[in-house]
């Protein structure tokens, strides 16, 4: 097939695609946590704020594909990039505009943004490097997700995030944010493996096996749980009903996850538990979300509901 040129219907269609819209609701639910804990906003301000957070992830896999080409043509090679359907170098240059106006727009709410912003970029420009490495990987693509509710909180309230980062609630929001992620990068990694060993990725499953990655997955997962647990017991006054409808999901999507992470036993397998902790975080986060706004309730149905659908759409089932 012809690779696409920049300005042309193919491109956008094909840079779409390697933006993974599914995954773009795991930053924008990131972002709605950290504008739930800032002052309340005018409407239009919080949906541009929303829609900044929701597309920066979808920028953020862009601009990280690029750098990966090499396993994504053994364990992704439907993926556009994969395929020659658009050059390493145009999706560099929109996936860096994106992210940038995104900073812009986040320097614009809170002038702290920017170099939190600049820190964010500079930490998925370089994860590849980390990945590679069996001890970084989660952790450190876990601390840039972390980065955007704290950017996010800065952008609600305008002014720097230390007041409210130090604050008991958010450093237990926090917590899910770190753990809930890192556990959805390792398990992620389930479904690469073979890629990942073949082009030099030290991955816990390739360095490990599975099966202990499994058991680490579970600690991940604890971590994540004992935090809600521990918000919900500080806040429970506070939980809309519908919140907690998506905390207990969450909860219960949890224990399923860990249980087919374990009978994973090939990479053919691996979205069986992979497609579960996408889920878990969003539950999760839903619940934290409503307990400071719940006048968000039915924006966050909607929102999950559209999350749900985008999943079923994605072009490969096998993969997330």
């Amino acid at each position: 097939m012809q690779t696409a040129s920049l300005f042309s219907v193919a491109f956008v269609k094909h840079y779409l695609t390697t933006m993974r819209p599914y995954l773009m609701f795991v930053s924008g639910i990131t972002g709605l946590t950290g504008l739930a804990f800032a002052p309340e906003l005018s409407v239009y301000k919080t949906l541009m704020l929303f829609a900044v957070f929701f597309l920066s992830y979808g920028f953020g896999q862009a601009l990280t594909d690029c750098f990966q080409i090499d396993t994504d043509m053994l364990s992704s090679p439907y993926r556009p990039l994969t395929q020659n359907l658009i050059r390493k170098n145009d999706v560099l240059l929109v996936s860096l505009v994106g992210l940038g106006v995104s900073g812009l727009i986040l320097t614009w709410a809170a002038r702290i943004n920017l170099p939190l912003a600049l820190l964010a970029v500079f930490g998925l420009a370089t994860y590849t490097h980390f990945k590679k490495r069996w001890w970084a990987g989660p952790f450190y693509n876990a601390w840039i997700v972390l980065l955007l509710g704290i950017i996010a909180c800065s952008a609600g309230s305008g002014y720097g995030p230390a007041a409210t980062i130090i604050s008991p609630d958010f450093l237990l929001a926090a917590v899910i944010i770190f753990f809930g992620y890192a556990n959805f990068v390792l398990i992620g990694y389930f479904k690469d493996v073979s890629a990942d060993r073949q082009t030099g990725y030290h991955t816990l499953p390739v360095v490990y096996g599975l099966k202990s990655s499994a058991l680490i997955s579970d600690f991940f997962a604890l971590f994540t749980l004992i935090a809600w647990l521990l918000f919900v017991g500080r806040n429970f006054v506070l939980f809309h009903w519908i919140g907690g409808l998506f905390g207990i999901s969450g909860v219960a999507v949890l224990i399923y996850t860990q249980i087919m992470a374990h009978r994973v036993h090939s990479e053919k397998q691996a979205h069986k538990a992979v497609v579960p902790v996408v889920h878990v975080y969003i539950l999760l986060l839903s619940s934290i979300v409503l307990s400071q706004k719940p006048h968000w309730a039915a924006g966050l149905i909607v929102f999950y509901a559209a999350f749900v659908l985008t999943m079923k759409l994605r072009p490969e089932r096998n993969q997330i």
